[in-house]
């Protein structure tokens, strides 16, 4: 009997803009320090695309890297599925202004939004369409432009984001993502908003006066449910497929704040050697940080073949997810 293929990362790619906002520039524009920013969050520095430069443009570099990091050409492949809450348009959508810029003119295209989440989400979709004879190559593209949405003069969310784009390929391999779970909790989604075409009081209420469109969180609402969460979905998926954090090379978690990771990974009982982060030169950059992380490692040529690993990931909404993949790379 033929063995079933899976859906398999068979290439990666990243782009950062090159401006850099460190924590010194931002000492000189809010009441803050590099001091408290690192002892808090473990970021030094985020990168900010330039305000004449679209988000698409970015997007369309990471995925241009993964596509050729895959042997393919932009003609092979079959989708296109973005991941941004702060894309350039809501229509068209990110996913068909890169198709456009990249002339992948055989894919469908189309955006998800499930915040810093949204990667993960996009996985599942990715694994469902490859491993049912849909499509056989599928480009997953996280970009965000964060700090299109950010309040400036807010110190407790100015300090956390950033901009960046993460992309990866799916094929068909013999080993490849093995469980993903996701999950969403909407009753707890007002602790983190960014408003679009609706403001209400409420939302007027949280942000400073003449600013609609911006990122408002409740700091400590949101570690509580990230700590908790991340460690109950690594385990889930993994139990799912009968392993044990003893058993994966590496978590690529969603590089949200340095003292989250260090709460879930001592939940987790894994030293923070096994927790891949990049936090400190990127911030926070959404659904983009785990594929950007997972391109870095693999350029650095941390993981071989065989090799098993964990993404787990939550955002507003609330969302949450987690998925296993053996390294097929």
């Amino acid at each position: 009997m033929t063995k079933p293929y899976k859906a398999a990362v068979i290439g990666t790619g990243s782009a950062l803009p090159e401006k850099r906002l460190t924590n010194k520039h931002l000492e000189s524009m809010v009441e803050t320090s590099d001091e408290w920013i690192i002892k808090r969050t473990g970021i030094k520095e985020r990168r900010i695309l330039e305000d004449d430069v679209p988000l698409s443009v970015l997007a369309a570099e990471a995925s241009r890297k993964a596509i050729a990091d895959a042997g393919l050409t932009p003609m092979d492949i079959d989708l296109i599925i973005a991941t941004t809450i702060t894309p350039d348009y809501l229509s068209p959508s990110l996913a068909c202004c890169v198709q456009k810029e990249i002339e992948a003119k055989n894919a469908a295209a189309f955006d998800m939004n499930a915040a810093c989440t949204g990667f993960v989400y996009a996985l599942q979709v990715a694994q469902g369409l490859i491993t049912s004879g849909t499509y056989n190559y599928i480009l997953i593209i996280a970009a965000e432009a964060l700090s299109r949405v950010t309040d400036f003069t807010d110190r407790n969310t100015c300090v956390l984001f950033g901009d960046g784009a993460g992309a990866v390929v799916l094929g068909k391999a013999e080993e490849g993502i093995a469980s993903v779970i996701l999950g969403a909790m909407g009753e707890s989604g007002s602790v983190l908003t960014i408003p679009c075409c609706y403001f209400s009081p409420e939302d007027a209420e949280k942000r400073n006066e003449g600013k609609k469109q911006v990122i408002w969180m409740d700091g400590s609402e949101v570690f509580t449910f990230a700590s908790k969460i991340m460690c109950e979905a690594s385990l889930k998926v993994l139990e799912n497929s009968g392993l044990t954090v003893n058993d994966i090379s590496y978590i690529f978690p969603h590089q949200a704040n340095i003292r989250i990771l260090q709460n879930a990974a001592k939940r987790l009982d894994v030293p923070m050697d096994k927790v891949y982060t990049n936090l400190e030169n990127t911030g926070n950059i959404s659904s983009a940080s785990i594929p950007v992380c997972l391109d870095e490692a693999s350029r650095k040529n941390l993981l071989k073949k065989g090799d098993k690993i964990v993404m787990v990931a939550f955002g507003g909404g609330l969302t949450y997810g987690a998925a296993l993949l053996t390294w097929s790379k």
